[in-house]
C-alpha cells in the first residue's frame, strides 16, 4: 500500500534531505523509522524534491510503500515516535498506488527570512543575520523580474549545462514581518525550483538592496543564461520549504 506524508524539519543538524554516504540526512532518518514500522524491511521514500544542508521545511511531502497494514493515525504516531525531535510528521494518509510525490507536484512555495536589525545569536541557524539596512523598494522591483516562465540557467549552480532550466514562478513577494519589522520575508511560489535556484535569486536581490547593481541588471543576468553573470549564493539558514501543492485531480 502506498502512503503520503507531509512533514516538517529543522535542517540545522543535517547534510540536506537526500541520503548521502556517511552523512546524516533527513531521508535516512525517515527511512530508518519506516524500516522499524515495515517489519525490518528497507523502505525507500520519494520526496517532492531535495533540500540543501541547513535548509528547513514546514511542509515537505513524500510517498512510500508499506507491506504492513496500518491505519493513517497509527502510522503518523509511529513515525513521530521513531523520528528525532527535529523531524515531525504532520499528516499521513493512504493514497492511490499511481500517486507520485515528485511528478504530480503543481507548485512549491519557498520563503527566505532576513534579519536587518541587531544580530540575534538565538536565531542564527533559522534566520539569515544580514544585520544591515537594504533598499527594499529596489529589491521589490527586481523581484518582479523573476515572475513568469523563464530559462533560469543563470541561477543554477550545480550544472550550467543542465538541459532544461525552464521554470515558471507564479508569485513573488517581499514583506516585513508583522511581528518583527526588522525581519524581511521573501517569497517565491512556482511549478518547480532547481538546486540553489532560490538562494541564488536571493543573492542577486541582496546585491540590488546593497545598491551594487540596479534592478534592471537582474533582467540582463536572467536573459544572459550565464551563471558567471551572477555568482552570489545566499546562506542556507534563512530558507524554508513552506508548502507543496498537488493537482486537484490527483487522488491522495
Amino acid at each position: 500500500m502506498r502512503y503520503f506524508i507531509r512533514f516538517s524539519y529543522c535542517g540545522k543538524n543535517y547534510c540536506g534531505f537526500q541520503r548521502q554516504k556517511n552523512k546524516k540526512t533527513i531521508q535516512e532518518e525517515l527511512e530508518n523509522a519506516l524500516k522499524k514500522i515495515n517489519n525490518g524491511k528497507e523502505t525507500p521514500i520519494c520526496a517532492s524534491g531535495r533540500t540543501d544542508k541547513g535548509v528547513h521545511a514546514l511542509g515537505q511531502t513524500a510517498h512510500f510503500d508499506l507491506e504492513v497494514k496500518i491505519t493513517e493515525h497509527k502510522l503518523k504516531r509511529a513515525l513521530n515516535t521513531y523520528l528525532p525531535e527535529d523531524i515531525h510528521v504532520i499528516k499521513a494518509s493512504q493514497v492511490d498506488d499511481s500517486f507520485h510525490a515528485r511528478f504530480f507536484v503543481k507548485s512549491k512555495k519557498y520563503q527566505y527570512i532576513l534579519n536587518l536589525g541587531e544580530y540575534n545569536p538565538i536565531e542564527k541557524d533559522y534566520v539569515y543575520q544580514y544585520n544591515y539596512s537594504l533598499d527594499l523598494k529596489a529589491m521589490k522591483k527586481a523581484l518582479k523580474i523573476f515572475r513568469g516562465t523563464h530559462d533560469f540557467r543563470a541561477f543554477v549552480t550545480e550544472n550550467e549545462n543542465k538541459k532544461n532550466c525552464i521554470r515558471t514562478i507564479h508569485k513573488t513577494s517581499l514583506k516585513k514581518d508583522k511581528t518583527d519589522p526588522q525581519k524581511v520575508i521573501i517569497t517565491f511560489e512556482g511549478n518547480g525550483f532547481m538546486r540553489y535556484q532560490v538562494r541564488n535569486m536571493v543573492g542577486i536581490l541582496l546585491k540590488v538592496g546593497q545598491k551594487k547593481i540596479k534592478p534592471s541588471y537582474v533582467k540582463e543576468i536572467l536573459e544572459s543564461k550565464s551563471r558567471k553573470r551572477n555568482g552570489v549564493t545566499a546562506p542556507s539558514v534563512g530558507l524554508y520549504l513552506v508548502n507543496v501543492k498537488y493537482h486537484k485531480n490527483v487522488k491522495k
